[in-house]
């Protein structure tokens, strides 16, 4: 992530005006996207469930009173010291189906029914999932009516009989309100933003509970289907893509394509103020449908194929300039822009997109998703983040550098995504490192001049007083993560040279494709493919105090 706007953490400056990916990056706060994965299969499209905190599960609550269910559950967390209490155990959810009546501004801004289909992982009497702030007016289990109890950030549900393990079982959960940003005294504040025209929606890292009930740690990875329903003259933007052609509100089709890769001069659609002359899709989305007995909204629908962690899901309401097309390398990309955002062209940032997927490409490995691309609204955020398919910009814009940073996560974050937080370089070094290239494919400083430059500041206590492998909770988007992280590539990098170096990159990427890693995941896939021994070069890189010898 990357963040814009907002205060960087002490001593960490603004990376060349852009914000840093989340919080903390130079510049923009790259939440996640400025600025990564679990024990499957590789490649593998199904979902994977980690319990961090071993077997807790089985017992009722020591403090268990009448009318609270009993009976053997799974964990009521993920065990992730990072982001306590999120996450739950005891199952593995495939897929998110979400049906959203989005009204931005309405005394309820939410309507949701969210049926979520999941494997129990072991003999389960109740489950939790996490869920904070909404109003939940029915549960039902493979059709039956569940006994459900909301406390705090919690539902525990008890479905009419035990879930045997190995059950796959539907789980429908009927909720509304308006949900609320979360405030973190450390992270800040994400999720659910409103918009001047609708709703912004960046959840990293555990923001998702406030909008649907989920299991919200990245450990549990699943496909989604999103079905919203918004008010005329608006429009709904999710990730993956949509189940029918992009068209305007209006029913007008998308404007025509530019060239890949191409911006012909003055012909981008400036965003800093309402389009003049012919219209330019001022809002877009799949082709709307007529709600039945909804007078005056729409529906659209989007669908996520590969699995995604919950933090990364997005649903964006409001006015947009929309284009549609294909990269250069033949990458569906589908990139929006409120048109009130000023200093932006459509067209431009349309094809950057582009341009920096296909680049990643030759550098990473095969796209892992079927789309790219970008949304801008007009948000009061400070950070940028990586959403999947899609990452979203506030209303500072998309600064190059941020774009890269961000698209390089759709590899490392996205696809690749972290078992615990503990491991958040995996996802903020790595984005990190990919931006530094294309600064310098793009004729910027280069690669070595950007670690020069960062090694030479050998009294900055943030940067090298803090671990990387493991920064503690409140340094997780600080200096250490991005810089020293990326940092860390690029001394692998020289170690083991530049041919070898890539190979890990694209071994790294092919092998946890879709999945989820950890550190020393990584660390065996560069000893494997470099030949080398390289425990105390990762040891005093990612774990140990004060700078390292050269």
């Amino acid at each position: 992530m990357d963040t814009a706007g907002s205060t960087p953490p002490p001593s960490r400056g603004p990376r060349r005006g852009i914000l840093s990916d989340r919080r903390g990056a130079p510049g923009i706060a790259r939440r996640g996207t400025a600025g990564l994965a679990a024990l499957a299969v590789a490649g593998a499209l199904t979902a994977c469930q980690i319990d961090l905190r071993g077997d807790r599960g089985g017992d009722p609550p020591p403090n268990a009173g009448p009318g609270q269910p009993t009976g053997p559950s799974g964990p009521d967390s993920a065990g992730d010291p990072y982001t306590p209490g999120n996450g739950n155990g005891g199952y593995d959810v495939q897929h998110y189906g979400l049906r959203l009546a989005i009204t931005p501004g309405g005394p309820r801004e939410l309507d949701g029914t969210a049926e979520i289909r999941a494997k129990a992982t072991e003999r389960l009497s109740r489950f939790n999932l996490d869920l904070t702030g909404l109003q939940v007016s029915g549960v039902q289990v493979d059709g039956a009516a569940a006994q459900q109890l909301h406390d705090a950030d919690e539902l525990v549900v008890t479905p009419a009989k035990p879930l045997e393990k190995g059950a796959d079982f539907t789980v429908t959960v009927r909720y509304s309100g308006t949900p609320k940003p979360v405030a973190d005294p450390i992270l800040g504040r994400y999720g659910w933003i409103r918009t001047p025209d609708g709703v912004f929606v960046a959840c990293q890292p555990s923001g998702a509970h406030t909008w649907f009930p989920s299991n919200d740690h990245p450990s549990d990875k699943a496909t989604f289907d999103f079905q919203i329903t918004v008010p005329d003259g608006l429009v709904a933007i999710a990730n993956g893509e949509p189940t029918t052609p992009v068209r305007g509100t209006d029913g007008a089709p998308p404007q025509e394509e530019v060239p890949p890769g191409q911006v012909p001069p003055g012909t981008g659609t400036p965003t800093d103020g309402p389009p003049t002359g012919p219209p330019i899709v001022p809002a877009a989305a799949p082709a709307p449908a007529k709600v039945a007995g909804a007078a005056g909204r729409t529906t659209t629908s989007w669908r996520v194929k590969e699995p995604m962690a919950t933090y990364l899901a997005t649903v964006n309401v409001g006015r947009f300039g929309v284009r549609t097309g294909k990269t250069p390398g033949g990458i569906t990309n589908i990139t929006a822009v409120d048109p009130t955002v000023g200093g932006l062209q459509l067209d431009q940032f349309h094809a950057k997109n582009a341009q920096i997927t296909d680049e990643f490409v030759k550098l990473f490995g095969p796209y892992p998703f079927s789309s790219t691309g970008g949304l801008v609204d007009n948000a009061t955020v400070g950070f940028a983040l990586e959403t999947q398919t899609r990452p979203v910009y506030g209303a500072f814009g998309a600064d190059e550098s941020i774009v890269a940073h961000e698209l390089a996560h759709m590899w490392f974050g996205d696809s690749v995504s972290v078992t615990r937080w503990q491991d958040i370089w995996l996802n903020e070094g790595f984005a990190t490192y990919g931006e530094w290239m294309w600064d310098e494919k793009s004729g910027g400083q280069t690669v070595k001049q950007k670690f020069d430059s960062l090694y030479a500041d050998a009294g900055n206590r943030e940067l090298w007083d803090v671990p990387t492998g493991n920064p503690g909770r409140a340094q997780m988007f600080g200096r250490t993560v991005y810089d020293r992280g990326g940092m860390t590539l690029h001394a692998l990098r020289t170690r083991v040279g530049d041919g070898k170096f890539f190979d890990i990159l694209k071994t790294w990427a092919r092998e946890r494709r879709h999945s989820n890693a950890t550190t020393q995941q990584f660390i065996e896939v560069s000893e494997r493919v470099s030949g080398r021994q390289l425990d105390d070069f990762f040891n005093a890189w990612l774990y140990e105090r004060g700078r390292p010898k050269l």
